[in-house]
């Protein structure tokens, strides 16, 4: 029976090519690896520790993160960990799909939100809707969205390519997953968006990345930025591999975790705050650095800007390595 509301008519958008956008973030901001490392932590040498012991033994080494987290330059110090084999498996939410996209193909990418929404623009470029062709291709190939995106900017001429954490993985042969949700990002609104194709294929992603999970007994969980997408996602993978385990008399519980925010974090990283303080709500916090390593894992907590942590977590791994 058909639905008795009308849907908008997205052929009646007008759609602008990039180069006509203003961008906030341009190549030149983009850091190189032998920056200057300003930032220090007393627990960095222990995360490193623990995510070179998780390479001897096979373990995962999982990095979720936030766009924002590309979006401060750092891109060139997660591709390095990659290439060096020190992480085997990113997970993304979609808008960072979207800004390596952009930044491998034009060497910028964000827009102004103020700017363009007061004229109806936002998000409405012609070249970042291509994205969408891809997962209509990956969902016909069976591939997942974040593997058919990597594939595509490794096998493109795009001329920064070279910064895709994408392509960088895909090279190497470990999964981006890419976790989205309908009508977050700015591609949902393009004409030729299919709904059906990106839920098959972040779905997929959604798999590959529970799969990865089975592996974090004596591995490490890093979330970079991630409020929402990072610890929901990790929550109900870990609730299904620990099913499994539990079915064939195994545990899945020692192992590290690490958050890295801007949000200050009040009392014992180690304890949840009371749900009449507001932090409560803070879902890493609760989430990821208490509940999920209640039964012998650790947890730990570096707040700061990620243009710092990120090169400083890099610089501590190289060290420990």
């Amino acid at each position: 029976m058909p639905s008795k509301y009308e849907i908008f008519d997205r052929s009646r958008l007008l759609l602008k090519p990039l180069a006509e956008r203003v961008h906030d973030a341009h190549l030149p901001e983009w850091l190189a690896l032998d920056c200057d490392v300003v930032f220090g932590h007393r627990d960095l040498p222990v995360i490193a520790e623990r995510i070179s012991t998780a390479v001897g033994n096979g373990a995962a080494r999982i990095l979720m993160m936030g766009a924002h987290v590309i979006k401060v330059g750092v891109n060139r110090h997660i591709v390095d960990l990659i290439e060096r084999g020190m992480l085997d498996h990113i997970a993304f939410n979609g808008a960072g799909m979207i800004h390596d996209y952009e930044l491998a193909r034009i060497g910028a990418t964000t827009e102004s939100v103020a700017r363009y929404i007061r004229s109806g623009e936002f998000g409405l470029w012609r070249e970042t809707g291509e994205l969408n062709e891809w997962t209509k291709e990956a969902a016909a190939l069976e591939l997942g969205l974040g593997e058919n995106a990597g594939r595509r900017i490794a096998q493109s001429d795009y001329p920064h390519k070279d910064l895709s954490i994408l392509a960088a993985a895909y090279r190497k042969g470990i999964p981006v997953t890419v976790h989205v949700g309908i009508g977050y990002d700015i591609i949902h609104e393009h004409p030729n968006f299919d709904g059906a194709a990106l839920g098959a294929t972040s779905y997929r992603d959604f798999l590959i990345f529970t799969k990865t999970m089975e592996r974090l007994e004596g591995g490490v969980m890093l979330n970079f930025g991630s409020a929402i997408m990072g610890p929901e996602v990790y929550l109900k993978a870990l609730a299904m591999v620990r099913n499994i385990a539990r079915q064939e008399g195994r545990t899945i519980t020692k192992f590290a975790t690490a958050v890295f925010d801007m949000v200050p974090i009040q009392g014992d990283i180690h304890h949840e705050l009371p749900k009449s303080d507001p932090g409560y709500y803070f879902r890493p916090h609760k989430t990821i650095l208490v509940r999920t390593v209640a039964d012998g894992g650790e947890s730990f907590y570096v707040c700061g800007d990620h243009r710092q942590t990120f090169p400083a977590l890099r610089k501590a791994i190289l060290e420990r390595a």
